[in-house]
This record gives C-alpha cells, sequence and structure tokens, in this order.
C-alpha cells in the first residue's frame, strides 16, 4: 500500500493511463464522459422553448397528445 500523497491531476493521469490500458481508447472515452458537467443553462433554455405556460396548460397539452396518439383518436 501506498502511502504518499499524490496530485489529483497525477491521479486522474494514472487512472486514465489504467483505463486506456485495460478498456480500451473508445470504452475508456465513453465512461469518462458520464462524469463531465454539462454546458449551457438548462433553466433559460427550457423557458426559450417552453415560453410562458401554466402547470394546467402542460397538462392539457400532454393529455391532447396522447389522445391523438392513440389508434382511432
Amino acid at each position: 500500500m501506498n502511502t504518499e500523497t499524490r496530485s489529483i491531476s497525477e491521479i486522474s493521469r494514472q487512472a486514465t493511463h489504467i483505463l486506456f490500458k485495460e478498456m480500451g481508447v473508445v470504452d475508456t472515452i465513453r465512461f469518462l464522459n458520464q462524469f463531465t458537467v454539462g454546458r449551457g443553462d438548462y433553466t433559460k433554455e427550457r423557458e426559450n422553448w417552453l415560453g410562458d405556460i401554466s402547470l394546467d396548460d402542460a397538462i392539457s397539452q400532454i393529455k391532447d397528445g396522447k389522445k391523438k396518439a392513440q389508434p382511432g383518436a
């Protein structure tokens, strides 16, 4: 067991090297991507595409969409 303290960058470098060696480049990148922080502002983007919709209006639109999706509706 190694008791010396290493920097987080050294630990990350070693971990990435081990993952590349054991899993390959593609699977390592896919694995690491699940931990990356997204970009943008979801709240502002959501307001842009939803607009000023009330909860009741949203529920009505969902119900209307379900009715249209049913066969014979």
